[in-house]
């Protein structure tokens, strides 16, 4: 069995982010980045099912620039067979991003996708939804925990009111929550091997998918500083207080 592991080239979740002076976005001149953390968790999970002797191989995508093979190699030292990079310099959305793994899908055959729910630089949390649309498969999202057998996967997930499981047929999507798995620290002596693994690349047009952007950033601003809060003396100065100051009540 395969499994695809698509896989974003983000800013590390330990930087403060910086937005630029003209306001036209974020600030990535010198910034360390890394792997998104969810697709972390969605990599983990599919090695541990290699692992388990449930997939003979994972294969590691992602859609950006040229830097982003340094995430993909990233991947391949975390255990991923092989990685495959869509370059383009074009600003990706996540429709876009998900019709170039369907493009990626339909070449690889995988029975099994596994992402991150959500990205942590746009956080749109869309991606894995539009790819299940698109190539018609079933799909668990927000996934803490997955069981792989007798061509079904089971899926616990994370819904408001508590957990909920699903039984889906393969070939299935499924995105990763927070407490799915604890991702492994990357050796050494994997990061060598992951230099010999193969690294293909292709254009977005070697897909046939156009990923023009559909959106347009008017303004980027940071949030609002708060402002210190204050002490009262009793109930009824903090309750004029929220009225004549705040006009909250």
């Amino acid at each position: 069995m395969k499994v695809l592991v698509p896989v974003k080239r983000v800013v590390d979740y330990n930087v403060k982010v910086r937005v630029k002076s003209d306001g036209t976005g974020v600030d990535t001149a010198n910034v360390k980045m890394s792997m998104n953390p969810f697709d972390e968790i969605a990599l983990e999970e599919a090695m541990r099912l290699k692992e388990a002797g449930k997939v003979t191989e994972v294969v590691a995508i992602s859609c950006g620039v040229t830097q982003c093979q340094e995430t993909l190699r990233t991947a391949m030292a975390i255990g991923a067979d092989r990685g495959i990079l869509v370059e383009t310099t074009t600003e990706l959305e996540p429709l876009a991003v998900a019709k170039l793994v369907k493009a990626l899908a339909d070449k690889e055959q995988p029975q099994l996708i596994i992402l991150g729910k959500q990205a942590i630089d746009d956080d749109s949390n869309q991606t894995g939804q539009m790819l299940a649309a698109l190539l018609g498969w079933p799909q668990a999202t927000f996934a803490s925990k997955v069981v792989l057998e007798d061509g079904k996967v089971t899926v616990t997930r994370e819904v408001d009111g508590g957990l909920e499981t699903l039984a889906l047929t393969l070939p299935a999507i499924i995105t990763t929550d927070l407490r799915l798995n604890e991702p492994r620290y990357v050796t050494l002596p994997n990061i060598m091997k992951a230099k010999k693994k193969p690294l293909e690349t292709v254009k977005p047009e070697d897909l046939g998918v156009d990923v023009a952007p559909r959106l347009k950033t008017l303004k980027v601003v940071e949030p609002a500083k708060r402002s210190a809060g204050i002490k009262v003396a009793d109930v009824a100065t903090l309750v004029a207080k929220l009225r004549t100051e705040a006009k909250v009540i």
